[in-house]
């Protein structure tokens, strides 16, 4: 009940700035035809082909709305580059956004195609695909556009040009001149991003930067972020027996790697889940304020804990806002032999386990890592950055192979800038709710290359469902926040800065 409601006054304040049901009507479909166009263009960040169609694509959608475009070279992938300059007087917002998205593995999709978006309802919690006519009768907000990127993060793309469209229409004067920055590679790492920020200082220069990307808070009610963890990763690996062996014949004998990996990686943290590697959380304290401002948060931990199907979680922090001040230890996967029906009664020839470490704004990710290689050194391994030799295997008895991968910075913008309070109040006046305030979200957005070179601040405005399935299968957008999000950008973009 408390979600119909949140849609219908979504639905009735959107009405009230689009001036009538049939403009509204209009511009959701127009979003959702152009958002299928998109999608239907594969984006995977892996295959460079796919991202110079988008690059076509969003050209084309961008002038014609009437902004100044170009692609921007990097030392990777392009980045897209678009503005919208009126009066140099007036100040200006910097959008960014990624138009890349992850790999897919189609046979874990409940659809043919995940590049082609299947149109789908809720029946007795079962996702059943509609006919596209469903949509010239009504528009269910709580129908949902399943396809890859729908959420992350060609929807909010869509969303923002069919706001421009609305603005137009509507003879609107903005306050703001507008400049938006796509990312090509934000899905891997988006090494290119700091030198090409440097090399167009002045092109990107702008008052503050907006990010619209990732979910709303799970109450659905409006959102503001201040802050993003960063990233950087690890991968271990242990050896075994040159090759793998018959567990008959030399189990008990040759060393095997899976239980190697599995005591060192338990070595790292105590049971309840917090590093116990020495100074891994130096330099971190959260103060009384610090400490309201978190707790203010409506997090559900009910909801939470049943979703992840969890009885207790891991107690870095008292509390999830907490947990998130901190930086991360995670193995995100590991590999070793065979399993399931493939299984073999071999002892492994090696173990691999894939590691990410999430950065607070305290925290240094070189750092970190030297801190981690320092704790596996003590742990009696010689550490080597590439496959051992048989000289090297033959001379250690403990062997690790670490591979390091690049630092993504962390930033928090502070929760009393006027530009983070003026967002706060355009977002609360537009739905008439309290906004939802996070001091540092747990994902990573590449943004620091903006801030530091930039000098400006940032801030995340998330538009999409928490529900998205992102960088899963069976990714999703809610047609409800579809109208949201066009809100949310129309509304920001009509309001002064007073």
């Amino acid at each position: 009940m408390k979600t119909k409601l949140i849609l219908l006054f979504v639905i009735a304040s959107f009405i009230g700035k689009a001036q009538n049901s049939v403009q509204l009507k209009s511009s959701l479909i127009n979003t959702i035809e152009e958002l299928k166009e998109f999608v239907a263009i594969p984006n995977d960040a892996l295959n460079p082909a796919d991202i110079q169609k988008n690059l076509l694509w969003l050209t084309k959608k961008f002038k014609h709305r009437g902004f100044q475009t170009k692609v921007i070279t990097t030392e990777g992938l392009p980045l897209f580059f678009a503005s919208l300059i009126t009066d140099t007087q007036k100040p200006t917002i910097l959008f960014y956004m990624h138009f890349d998205g992850q790999s897919v593995d189609i046979s874990k999709w409940n659809q043919e195609n995940p590049y082609k978006i299947a149109l789908k309802e809720n029946v007795d919690n079962q996702w059943i695909q509609l006919n596209w006519n469903a949509l010239e009768n009504t528009i269910d907000y709580n129908w949902r556009l399943f396809g890859r990127s729908t959420a992350d993060d060609k929807g909010p793309i869509v969303m923002f040009l069919n706001a421009i469209d609305l603005l137009h229409q509507n003879n609107v004067k903005m306050p703001f001149n507008i400049k938006v920055i796509l990312d090509s590679e934000e899905e891997k790492s988006s090494k290119p991003l700091p030198k090409a920020v440097r090399d167009n200082f002045e092109l990107l220069a702008a008052n503050f930067l907006v990010i619209n990307d990732g979910p709303v808070h799970h109450s659905k009610k409006p959102t503001l972020i201040f802050g993003c963890r960063g990233i950087t990763t690890l991968s271990i690996t242990t050896y075994g027996p040159l090759k793998p062996q018959h567990s008959g014949h030399f189990g008990n004998y040759a060393p095997n790697p899976v239980f190697k990996l599995a005591h060192l990686l338990s070595s790292m943290k105590d049971k309840n889940g917090k590093v116990i590697i020495p100074g891994y959380y130096n330099g971190i304290s959260i103060d009384s304020a610090t400490q309201k401002i978190l707790k203010s948060v409506p997090d559900d931990i009910a909801t939470i804990h049943k979703t992840l199907a969890i009885k207790t979680p891991e107690t870095v922090g008292l509390f999830y806002q907490e947990s998130l001040q901190y930086p991360s230890l995670n193995v995100r996967g590991i590999s070793a032999g065979w399993v399931g029906k493939q299984a073999r009664t071999i002892v492994p020839d090696k173990a691999i386990a894939e590691i990410d470490l999430r950065l607070v704004p305290e925290t240094n990710g070189d750092r970190l890592k030297s801190l981690v290689k320092k704790h596996i050194k003590n742990q009696g391994y010689y550490i080597t950055s590439k496959e051992p030799t048989l000289e090297e295997r033959t001379s250690y008895s403990n062997i690790v192979t670490i591979k390091e991968g690049s630092v993504t910075n962390p930033f928090r913008t502070p929760l009393d800038n006027k530009y983070g309070i003026w967002i706060s109040h355009v977002l609360s006046d537009t739905f008439n709710e309290d906004v939802v305030k996070i001091r540092i979200m747990g994902g990573t957005v590449p943004i620091s290359p903006f801030i530091n070179t930039l000098k400006i601040p940032a801030f995340i405005v998330p538009l999409v469902n928490p529900d998205n399935n992102q960088h899963s299968p069976n990714e999703n957008l809610k047609i409800g926040q579809i109208a949201y999000g066009i809100n949310v950008y129309y509304n920001l973009l009509s309001t002064s800065i007073n």
